[in-house]
């Protein structure tokens, strides 16, 4: 089969095109036909072998966890689907037996993994999955719509509705606008739970794109105090909501206008780990600071149905064929996007 993959860690350039063995399914997984797989930023660690992602790299790797396509070949055991089905995979593969999958927490699973980083993903024209791990998809939505939402849309979902229950009174802070989680949680906190949006990014293109998307306030913080804007807009309460999927910058700016009872969810760190925590702020006014790595099976098969309504969508700013997965690593190094990139096989 045709595949992008890579036999050591580096730039975009060790990603190389060619032929690799079709995987073969086992009796609980299944052979999907890949027709769409969009690039998340792990892609782009773990080519690069930085962040915890190094590899022993034995054989050639595949990245790639966002995988929509048709079912080909289940194995022995598969009952849940069939060959034909249109299914896009959650991303998040757990081992359905420790005692967080059994209670329904499989978000804590003591053996999960990513695929496209624990196993190969879906930079090839087919992938194998465990079952568990696949969902069918209305006629609705097509491959690049669906391979769109999974790593963007879960932990947006997780972190506003399930763990924070947005209400559509409350002012919900969604940092970075022009990612792939920025769009999908501008989304999620408008179209789903109805409450208003404050954004930031950095150019007024970007800006008039997240009004477009639903946002009620956006800042750039290229030529703006955020800080202060928060202050200006609120009338100084302070946000109920916080997905930060950003880290120190987002945090040093926004830990002082938390409106009493606020909640903060953290789902990544792109511009850094550390953080100062004022604790004595924290139980003073009933703060609530978590963190996630995407969310449960559930989460999705709520993204599907709102995504098959309409309610929410995947943007997606550029798609490339298979055998330009190096070029678009290269546009997601340079950042001049809105939304996702995704990868297309014919």
């Amino acid at each position: 089969m045709k595949a992008v993959y890579f036999t050591e860690h580096g730039g975009p350039e060790v990603l190389q095109y060619g032929e690799l063995p079709e995987p073969v399914p086992n009796s609980n997984e299944v052979k999907i036909k890949v027709r769409a797989c969009s690039l998340n930023r792990l892609d782009v660690y773990t080519r690069a072998g930085v962040r915890g992602t190094k590899m022993d790299l034995k054989e050639p790797h595949v990245l790639g966890a966002d995988v929509s396509g048709e079912i080909v070949e289940v194995g022995s055991n598969v009952t849940k689907v069939s060959v034909g089905d249109r299914v896009v995979v959650n991303p998040r593969i757990t081992c359905m037996q420790c005692s967080y999958c059994q209670s329904n927490q499989s978000e804590y699973c003591e053996k999960a993994g990513m695929v496209g980083s624990a196993t190969r993903g879906g930079y090839a024209e087919f992938a194998v999955v465990p079952a568990s791990s696949v969902f069918p998809i209305p006629t609705s939505l097509s491959y690049v719509q669906a391979a769109s939402l999974p790593t963007v849309f879960m932990p947006s979902w997780n972190i506003l509705i399930r763990r924070s229950n947005l209400k559509p009174w409350e002012i919900a802070l969604v940092p970075s606008a022009s990612s792939g989680v920025g769009t999908a949680a501008i989304q999620v906190a408008k179209n789903v739970a109805k409450s208003t949006v404050i954004t930031t990014t950095s150019t007024p293109e970007k800006a008039n794109k997240a009004s477009a998307l639903g946002a009620d306030h956006v800042i750039n913080h290229k030529s703006e105090n955020v800080s202060e804007k928060l202050k200006d807009i609120t009338a100084g309460k302070g946000v109920d909501v916080v997905i930060d999927h950003v880290g120190t910058d987002i945090w040093n700016a926004v830990n002082r206008r938390l409106a009493k009872g606020a909640r903060y969810g953290i789902c990544g760190v792109t511009s850094g780990y550390k953080a100062e925590l004022q604790m004595g702020a924290m139980f003073i006014n009933h703060l609530t600071m978590f963190g996630v790595f995407m969310g449960r099976s559930e989460d999705l098969e709520q993204i599907i149905y709102h995504a098959g309504q309409g309610t929410i969508k995947g943007i997606v700013d550029s798609e490339y064929p298979l055998e330009d997965a190096r070029k678009a690593h290269e546009d997601m190094e340079g950042l001049d996007f809105f939304g996702k990139l995704v990868v297309t096989i014919d």
